[in-house]
């Protein structure tokens, strides 16, 4: 694996790859890798000649700068996940290297993506998001972007500024990856204690009990009855669930059948963030 730390020189062994060629596949990464994001590799290994993963712990969509501090950067055991599992190039830039210029301007219209949930809890994360997500794109020039479906939210966002922008690359959605037991696999889990990932799995099960409700339950009782088993769960203090459209992420009442829908909860564990999702009728 080479491993490159300036967009220089990254630029110029890709522009080499790109003459031959090759189809280039990005995994962009905030780092601190599981399993979730080994698998990301690996479908971008199906799909291209050339897999390329950036770790970045990017700044401009933190809101609480404890938050950021606090962020895991396992670089030595990431580097090592990455190697064993052949990926072709890292990108492991500095702040500097990405935002050369202090207060560097950025705005795109998201539409209601950058007002509802996620958008509302975290104000301005989604454009931090598609800010460094354009930058690498630009960088890169990936035929195929692979993103995780756990952060569901956000790959709405990015095929939105992929749709805005023109861009010419695919974005591939990849699978949660879950632990046996159906925790979905996060960074943040690692702060958890043994005690708090047993407790988490009741999100799971409140969404594959949504999921399995889905064609008969109408979505107003599958919502109240999701809510209501999770307000009863001690240990949780639930920040919102909500089954959506999973385009606009507008908060479904009545079904359609010719729309796709998805539910998306946010919890606390531990002093721990959890965000889930799982798709209902695909």
């Amino acid at each position: 694996m080479e491993i490159y730390s300036t967009k220089s020189d990254l630029q110029a062994h890709l522009q080499t790859l790109r003459e031959a060629g090759k189809q280039i596949a990005l995994v962009p990464t905030m780092g601190a890798l599981h399993e979730g994001h080994l698998s990301l590799i690996r479908e971008a290994q199906t799909v291209a000649d050339i897999v390329v993963c950036s770790i970045f712990v990017n700044p401009t969509q933190f809101n609480d700068p404890k938050d950021l501090e606090k962020y895991p950067r396992p670089i030595e055991n990431d580097i090592a996940l990455l190697q064993s599992e052949a990926c072709d190039i890292l990108f492991l830039p500095s702040v500097d290297e990405m935002y050369p210029t202090a207060n560097e301007h950025w705005s795109i219209d998201l539409g209601e993506l950058d007002t509802l949930w996620e958008g509302a809890q975290r104000p301005g994360h989604f454009q931090g998001v598609t800010q460094i997500v354009y930058k690498l794109f630009h960088l890169v020039q990936p035929h195929i972007a692979c993103f995780g479906q756990k952060d569901f939210q956000q790959v709405m966002v990015i095929q939105r500024m992929i749709d805005l922008k023109k861009l010419p690359v695919t974005l591939n959605i990849c699978p949660i990856v879950r632990s046996e037991k159906g925790l979905a696999l996060s960074s943040r889990n690692s702060r958890l204690s043994e005690k708090g990932k047993e407790e988490a799995l009741v999100l799971f099960n409140v969404l594959d009990e949504t999921k399995n409700n889905f064609a008969n339950t109408s979505i107003e009782q599958l919502q109240q009855e999701a809510i209501a088993k999770l307000n009863t769960q001690p240990e949780i203090t639930l920040e919102y669930f909500a089954i959506c459209e999973t385009r606009t992420l507008q908060q479904a009442t009545d079904k359609d059948n010719n729309k796709k829908y998805v539910a998306l909860v946010v919890a606390w564990i531990e002093g721990v963030r959890l965000i889930d999702n799982m798709l209902l009728n695909m």
